[in-house]
C-alpha cells in the first residue's frame, strides 16, 4: 500500500515554507507591476492619439479595479476556507468550497458582461468633463466593453490561483500568471501598432491583448489545479450553490473585496484633492504610485503565502506553527519593506529622469518618493496583519485596517495639508507626510487587533508537536 505524502503545509519548517511559497508570489506580483507600467507606455505612445488613449485608460481604471476586487476577494475567502478545511481533514467541504467559488465566478462573469453591454457608456460619461474629447470617450467605452464581455479569464484565474495557493502549490499559480503577463506584453505592440501583419487596433488591441493574457492564465491555472491539487476533490455536484458555504466564503471575502476596491477609491479621491494644488502635484503622485507598486506588491505576495499557512494550521489546531507563521511573516515583511525604503531613497532622482520629468514635477516626485517611502515598513505590517486576520477568520479586522489606511486616516490630514499647501507652496511636503501618519496610526491599531484576535483564536489551542 502506497504511503500518502505528508502535506508540506503541516510538516515543512515554517520559515522555509514561507520562502518556498512566498518567493514565486512576490516575483509574480512584481512582474505584474512591471507589466502595468509597460502596458500604459505602449498605449501612451500611440501616434497622434496617445494622450487620448492614456486618458481613456484612466477613465476605465476604477471599473477594472472593481472587477479585480470581486475576483480576488472571492478567491481570498475561498482560499482561507479551503486551507482550513484541509487542516481539519475535511476534503469534502474543501471540494464544495472550490466548486461554489467557481459557481460564484460564473455569476460575476454574467454581471460583468451586463455592465459592459449596458453600463460602460454611462459609467465613462459620468467622469467626463468639457475638456474630455469624443475620441477619449469612444476609446474608453470600447476598451471597457471588451474587458467586461471577455472577463471570464480574470474571474476564473482569480479562483484557480487561490486554490493552488491554498495547497502550497503557489509556484504553479505564478507560472500561470507570468505566462499570461508575458503573452499580454508580447501582443500589446503587435495589436496596438499593427505589427507582423496584424491590423492596427489601437486601444481595442490593448484590451484584446489584456483579455487574451487573462484567458491564458486561467487555462493554465485550471490545468495545474486539476493536475496538482489532488487533496481537493472535484465533482460537478460541488458546483451546486450551497448558501452556508457561500456565506463562509464571503465572511472573509467580502472585507477583502471592499479592501481591494478602496485602493481605486483612494487614488481617485487623492487625484481630485492634489489637482487643486497644481497639475504637477497630481502628476508627481501618479508617477510615484507606479513605483510604489514594486514595493507594496511584494508585501501582497508574501501576505498571500502567509494566509494559507496560518489558515491550514489554524484548521489543524497547531498553535506552535501559527505562532511561528505570524512571527516569520512579520519579520520577512519588515525586511522587504526596509529594502524597498532604501531603494526608493537612493533611486528617486533616477526614476524622475526615467519618466522624463523636469522642473516642479521632478522636484515634487522626488520629495514624494523620499517622504512616503518612510511609511513602507508600517504599510507592510498592515498588509501582513490583514493576511493573519483572514487566516484566523478575522474578516472584519481586515476590513478595519483597510478603512483606516485608505480612507479614515489618510483623507483628513491630506485635506488639511493640501489647504495649507494651496496657501503656501513651500508646504507641499506636508501632503506627503499624511501617508506616514495614516500608516503609522493604522499599524498601532493593527497591533492591538492582532493581540485581541490571537487571544481569541489561538491562545486556547493546545500545543501540538510537529509530525515525525
Amino acid at each position: 500500500m502506497q504511503t500518502q505524502t505528508p502535506n508540506k503545509m503541516a510538516v515543512m519548517p515554517v520559515p522555509k515554507l514561507l520562502l518556498h511559497m512566498g518567493t514565486p508570489m512576490i516575483l509574480s506580483m512584481i512582474l505584474q507591476a512591471v507589466y502595468n507600467i509597460v502596458d500604459s507606455a505602449f498605449v501612451a505612445n500611440m501616434k497622434n492619439t496617445g494622450s487620448d488613449a492614456a486618458n481613456a485608460l484612466t477613465l476605465v481604471f476604477p471599473a477594472q479595479m472593481l472587477m479585480v476586487a470581486f475576483g480576488i476577494g472571492t478567491g481570498v475567502g475561498m482560499n482561507a476556507l479551503v486551507s482550513k478545511c484541509l487542516g481539519q481533514k475535511n476534503p469534502e467541504k474543501a471540494g464544495k468550497a472550490a466548486g461554489n467559488a467557481f459557481f460564484l465566478a460564473g455569476v460575476m462573469f454574467i454581471l460583468f458582461v451586463l455592465f459592459g453591454l449596458f453600463g460602460a457608456k454611462p459609467y465613462v460619461q459620468s467622469q467626463a468633463s468639457a475638456e474630455t474629447t469624443a475620441v477619449t470617450l469612444e476609446m474608453a467605452v470600447s476598451y471597457l466593453r471588451i474587458c467586461c464581455t471577455c472577463s471570464f479569464g480574470i474571474v476564473i484565474f482569480s479562483i484557480a490561483e487561490k486554490l493552488l495557493q491554498a495547497t502550497g502549490n503557489s509556484l504553479y499559480s505564478t507560472i500561470a500568471q507570468i505566462a499570461g503577463a508575458v503573452i499580454n506584453i508580447i501582443l500589446d505592440p503587435i495589436m496596438i501598432y499593427g505589427w507582423l501583419g496584424c491590423p492596427e487596433l489601437g486601444v481595442k488591441g490593448a484590451a484584446l491583448a489584456t483579455v487574451i493574457g487573462q484567458i491564458v492564465s486561467a487555462g493554465l491555472g485550471l490545468f495545474f489545479h486539476f493536475r496538482k491539487n489532488q487533496e481537493i476533490p472535484n465533482a460537478a455536484a460541488y458546483l451546486k450553490p450551497d448558501m452556508q458555504i457561500i456565506r463562509e466564503i464571503y465572511q472573509i471575502g467580502l472585507p477583502a473585496i471592499i479592501a481591494q476596491a478602496l485602493m481605486s477609491f483612494m487614488t481617485y479621491g487623492l487625484n481630485l484633492i492634489l489637482v487643486r494644488i497644481s497639475v504637477p502635484m497630481q502628476t508627481a503622485y501618479g508617477m510615484y504610485y507606479k513605483i510604489q507598486q514594486f514595493v507594496l506588491f511584494a508585501a501582497f505576495g508574501l501576505r498571500d503565502a502567509l494566509t494559507p499557512v496560518i489558515a491550514f494550521n489554524h484548521g489543524s489546531g497547531n498553535k506552535e506553527r501559527i505562532q511561528e507563521g505570524i512571527q516569520c511573516g512579520l519579520l520577512y515583511t519588515a525586511i522587504l519593506m526596509l529594502t524597498g525604503t532604501a531603494a526608493a531613497e537612493l533611486s528617486a532622482g533616477a526614476f524622475a529622469h526615467l519618466f522624463g520629468m523636469a522642473g516642479d514635477t521632478a522636484e515634487l516626485f522626488i520629495s514624494a518618493m523620499r517622504l512616503i517611502s518612510l511609511s513602507f515598513v508600517f504599510a507592510g505590517a498592515n498588509i501582513a496583519f490583514q493576511g493573519i486576520y483572514q487566516a484566523l477568520d478575522g474578516g472584519i479586522e481586515s476590513l478595519v485596517i483597510s478603512l483606516l489606511r485608505q480612507l479614515v486616516l489618510i483623507f483628513p490630514p491630506v485635506l488639511v495639508f493640501a489647504h495649507m499647501a494651496e496657501q503656501n507652496p513651500g508646504r507641499t511636503w506636508l501632503v506627503w507626510s499624511a501617508f506616514l501618519i495614516a500608516e503609522l496610526g493604522t499599524a498601532i491599531v493593527g497591533a492591538v487587533l492582532l493581540k485581541r484576535i490571537y487571544k481569541k483564536k489561538v491562545s486556547a489551542l493546545s500545543h501540538k508537536l510537529l509530525p515525525a
